[in-house]
């Protein structure tokens, strides 16, 4: 059989920012599963089909356990021992110890709780956009815009003093941003660590309206609230930071749909999903067959990592009318962004709130906003980041 992609690419296509690199393209033309040769020398398969990632993602078969993820699908590591995921960092666990550790924070981001959040939101974006407008007539809407507004509500919502939401945030951009080097991004990791342990440590001492110190009643351990939040504060910035900043991009160069947003304020529900769908931020998953598994006329053997491209799957024809062109008013959703099954992102209904109010708060306040240099020379995140986007995005409007 024909293996149509041997490594991952290492960059989109020049002037096609918003689409998956073309050799994914190709990849699921030519099938939405095929092998893919693991620079460790693994065997496993990549897999580039709606239809196969959205099972896989259901599937208990396949495992998330950090301690299986021992091939990495552009770098070889040797023989490296991969320890479990540390107590309270969910995402890379199996049931049950998943459930312990997501099941007392399903509460607290229902859609109803979030949607209580909005008029706060709606304070954080109106306070950035007048910082924007009064330092204007230009801005890098990274960070006056996309990078604050998410920070600030994740942060509050943990309960993350104000003073040290810039160094937090500092941190974060380090270990998720793809572009520092191995000593860098441990010191960095190392350092988010710490200051977790010791606010754990202070929101039991003294608590506080907050979701972390509403954990600290519970039989939770400090080390676990210390995972918990690591994966809540890193997981609610740097998502949502990029969606803001690469989905504004994308409207801009798309000036018939940012029309038809800006004269129809309804429209704002549906755009968000299709920005969601059309960027593909998070633009894959990794998974690892327990037992064999039947799947798309393949046997995936016990053992095998299977690694699923979001954002070809959320480009798949047999699932999108004209999936790559970006529609506001497409009808056909169930976008694969926020994964699915047991790991479908808890703070989905957050960030959905965040773009619903920040975008046309934007929009609105900038009716000439625009970029302030050519588009093909906004910087783009590296395909390496865990999070695609724009390392900045300047802008300038009519004062």
């Amino acid at each position: 059989m024909e293996i149509p992609l041997t490594k991952m690419p290492t960059a989109r296509q020049p002037g096609c920012p918003f689409d998956p690199p073309k050799e994914l393209i190709q990849t699921r033309e030519h099938s939405p599963i095929t092998p893919y040769p693991f620079p460790s020398g693994h065997q496993g398969w990549l897999i580039t089909g709606y239809d196969l990632a959205r099972s896989v993602l259901a599937d208990p078969r396949f495992s998330s356990r950090k301690e299986l993820m021992r091939h990495h699908p552009t770098i070889d590591y040797g023989d490296i021992e991969v320890p479990p995921a540390p107590p309270g960092e969910f995402l890379l666990m199996d049931e049950p110890q998943h459930s312990r550790y997501r099941k007392p924070l399903v509460g607290k981001f229902t859609v109803r709780r979030m949607r209580l959040l909005t008029e706060r939101v709606e304070q954080v974006t109106a306070e950035h956009l007048d910082a924007m407008e009064k330092a204007g007539p230009s801005a890098d809407l990274v960070t006056a815009f996309a990078k604050p507004i998410p920070a600030i509500v994740i942060c509050e919502l943990l309960g993350v003093p104000y003073e040290d939401r810039g160094r937090f945030q500092d941190n974060i951009d380090k270990f998720l941003g793809g572009e520092v080097s191995d000593e860098e991004l441990i010191a960095a990791y190392t350092a988010v660590q710490q200051y977790l342990a010791e606010l754990v440590v202070a929101k039991r001492a003294n608590p506080t309206d907050d979701v972390l110190s509403d954990l600290t009643d519970s039989d939770l351990t400090d080390e676990e609230l210390q995972g918990m939040a690591l994966i809540l504060l890193s997981a609610g910035f740097d998502t949502t930071a990029n969606m803001l900043a690469l989905g504004t991009f994308a409207l801009l160069q798309n000036p018939e749909q940012l029309a038809a947003l800006r004269a129809e304020p309804t429209l704002i529900e549906p755009a968000v999903e299709e920005l969601l769908r059309y960027l593909s931020v998070l633009r894959a998953f990794q998974r690892v067959a327990l037992e064999d598994v039947e799947l798309g006329g393949q046997t995936i053997k016990a053992g095998t990592t299977v690694i699923l491209s979001g954002n070809t799957a959320n480009r798949d024809p047999e699932r999108f009318t004209d999936p790559h062109v970006l529609d506001i008013r497409r009808q056909d959703g169930g976008h694969l962004t926020f994964g699915h099954g047991i790991h479908q992102c808890l703070g989905q209904q957050l960030a959905r709130v965040e773009m619903r109010v920040a975008f046309p708060a934007l929009l609105n306040r900038f009716p000439t906003l625009r970029l302030a240099v050519p588009a093909d020379e906004v910087a783009l995140r590296p395909e390496t980041a865990d999070i695609y986007g724009v390392k900045s995005l300047p802008v300038t409007w009519d004062a």
